[in-house]
């Protein structure tokens, strides 16, 4: 599942890099006057580059703090898996990541995919973005089943075979108990670490998007506010995937892959922008349709991870129906979490 999903990231990168430099020239010929053409002086330019370089670091920064939160003091009583403080903050943390796919990554879409840079047929005439999103959703959901079906089929005959040559016909009730209660616990760690791979995989899609668009911006004025609200952004979805990780109970070696990729995405994206702006302009068509697609695809995925896999689980889960004063510090924290992102929308 790791492989694949890193797999799919590169897939996704090439991609942009590859249709961006072949297309990138020759798009802002019939597009329009303002298509294509950067009227940005050098100074502004220098400027912004100052910034992004800048930007590299402190998002670096937001983003190891904020998945490594969780990790680290996953040994304090008062953050335990099944503790009240850790089911407040990935509460807020999910409402982060439902926001961040609603509000900023599907609107950005839509701009994109709706250019006046792109030709009216057929850009003009389907609604890609919604699609893509719907699409993205529904294949989110069959990767889940396919492989949540698949690893427990395998992993229950693997475990029954054990068993069955460890143990005589004498205790077969009681192995059989054993074995349903411990095929109980071994689901619910499969399906934390599948919602954790998936969840990093829609992440690390739009945190390449986001650290592309930033790297290809040359306005300082925009990047300004924007390494702010990245910040902000970074730090708490990463602790909304840093509490997914814990409850994945992941190995070391695991949990620092996960770790390293998410922190240097969007650092290395940036970076990776940064030389793309030599090579093509972020308003030709090829450039709107790749970041489009790929903030469509991200966005169904997020709000399929942040609604389904997250909020309903926990929210229809024993711990918070059996509690509806925590229920109701649950959903104020979701909330909070959504509104804060929202208004980070504004900036970034």
């Amino acid at each position: 599942m790791a492989s694949l999903k890193n797999l799919g990231v590169i897939t996704l990168l090439l991609f942009s890099l590859t249709v961006q430099k072949t297309w990138g020239k020759e798009d802002a010929d019939g597009a329009g006057s303002d298509c294509g053409v950067s009227e940005i002086g050098s100074a502004e330019k220098a400027s912004a580059l100052k910034l992004k370089v800048i930007a590299i670091f402190t998002i670096l920064i937001a983003s190891i703090l904020g998945i490594s939160f969780p990790i680290i003091i996953r040994g304090m009583p008062v953050f335990k898996p099944d503790g009240i403080l850790f089911i407040l903050v990935k509460a807020f943390a999910s409402g982060v990541i439902l926001a961040t796919g609603y509000v900023h990554v599907l609107p950005d879409s839509f701009e994109c995919l709706t250019s006046p840079c792109l030709p009216e047929y057929p850009w003009a005439k389907f609604p890609f973005t919604t699609f893509i999103a719907m699409v993205a959703a529904v294949l989110t959901l069959m990767m889940d089943s396919v492989a949540l079906s698949y690893y427990r089929k395998h992993g229950m005959s693997k475990r029954e075979a054990e068993n069955d040559e460890g143990c005589g016909h004498g205790h077969g009730h009681s192995h059989g108990v054993g074995a349903k209660k411990l095929d109980e616990g071994a689901s619910k760690l499969l399906r934390n670490r599948i919602i954790a791979q998936v969840l990093e995989l829609g992440i690390v899609v739009h945190s390449v998007v986001i650290g592309l668009s930033m790297g290809a911006s040359e306005n300082a004025r925009t990047i300004k506010p924007l390494i702010a609200a990245l910040c902000f952004h970074q730090f708490f979805e990463g602790m909304g995937l840093g509490g997914c990780i814990l409850q994945a109970e992941y190995k070391a070696k695991m949990k620092a892959v996960m770790v390293f990729l998410f922190s240097v995405t969007t650092p290395i994206a940036i970076a990776l922008g940064i030389a793309l702006t030599h090579v093509c302009s972020d308003n030709s068509p090829a450039s709107l349709i790749v970041v489009g697609v790929l903030n469509a695809i991200s966005a169904g995925l997020l709000n399929y991870m942040s609604l389904v896999d997250l909020l309903a689980a926990d929210f229809m889960g024993a711990q918070l129906q059996s509690n509806m004063k925590l229920q109701m510090w649950a959903f104020m924290a979701v909330l909070l979490g959504v509104g804060g992102m929202s208004v980070m929308a504004k900036w970034a």
